[in-house]
Formats: C-alpha cells, sequence, structure tokens
C-alpha cells in the first residue's frame, strides 16, 4: 500500500493559453467585421441599407405639419344587445389628410360614414372587451375608409371618443 501512495499522480497536461487567445482574437475581428458590414450596407439589413439602393432618396420621418387637414366624422352611436343587456357605443373621430385631397374627401364623407356604420353594427361587445380593441378596430375601420377614398387620400384615423355604456 505504501508503494501506490508514494507513486506520483500523472497531471494531465494543461494546454497553452493559445488557442483561447487565438479565439478570442477572431471572435473580436469578426464581430467588428459584422457590425462594419451592416452599418456600411453592405448586407440587407441594417438602418442604411433602404439608403443605398439605386435612385432612393431617404423618406423623411416627420411629415410636414402645414399640408394636413382634419376632417370631422359625425359623431355616431351604436346600440348592442348581449347578455340581456343592451348597450351603446358612442363614437366620434376625425380623418386626416392632405390639404389636396381635403374637398375629395369630404364629399366621400357620407360613404365614409356609412362604411363605419356597418362595421361598427356588425360588432358584439365581446370584440370591444379584448385590451388590445381599440388597435384593431382602427386599423380595420382606417382600412375600410381607405378602401372607399383610395388609399393615398386618408393617412390615418384619429379616435376622439370610443365609450361602452
Amino acid at each position: 500500500m505504501t508503494d501506490a501512495a508514494a507513486e506520483p499522480t500523472e497531471e494531465p497536461k494543461k494546454g497553452g493559453k493559445g488557442p483561447l487567445l487565438v479565439g478570442l482574437v477572431l471572435l473580436l475581428v469578426g464581430a467588428g467585421g459584422g457590425f462594419f458590414a451592416v452599418s456600411s450596407g453592405m448586407l440587407p439589413f441594417g438602418p442604411q441599407a433602404d439608403a443605398h439602393e439605386e435612385g432612393a432618396a431617404p423618406e423623411p420621418d416627420v411629415v410636414a405639419t402645414d399640408d394636413i387637414e382634419f376632417i370631422e366624422v359625425p359623431g355616431m352611436v351604436v346600440s348592442f344587445t348581449g347578455g340581456g343587456r343592451r348597450q351603446l357605443l358612442r363614437f366620434s373621430a376625425e380623418l386626416e389628410v392632405s390639404k389636396a385631397y381635403k374637398p375629395d374627401v369630404e364629399v366621400l364623407l357620407p360613404r365614409i360614414v356609412d362604411v363605419l356604420n356597418g362595421y361598427l353594427r356588425a360588432l358584439e361587445v365581446s370584440d370591444i372587451d379584448d385590451p388590445m380593441a381599440l388597435t384593431r378596430l382602427r386599423a380595420q375601420m382606417l382600412r375600410r375608409i381607405q378602401i372607399v377614398t383610395g388609399r393615398d387620400m386618408v393617412r390615418d384615423l384619429l379616435i376622439m371618443e370610443f365609450v361602452l355604456t
């Protein structure tokens, strides 16, 4: 027994720090090259990728306020019957349009009110109870308005009143 205890055990050979350093350097070079490729627009994603297309001018993030007009959509009251109760929805909104399209959209306002009225009357109370309901309903109503007026005439639908009583 003393012979086994007296013999030194062989320790495994430790690898040098060379492969670790080479891996770290390659990682840093790869990360830097990837960052450069994305930020310079060489790859098809990143903030400047769209700006490098031929003839493409970057679109402004801010809309000029001197070109915006608002058209009031007449308020409406829609009744819902469900669960033995009758509930009313008071709704009013405004349309955001360009000044050039304001007269054309005003002419189509009765048709817009008809589309909104038909859509709102087709809803059920459960469609309104969802926390994300207003966002979804707003998008649906804007899409229907843009079908009536044409896609470029109405920029946005601003909901001023949406109260379920």
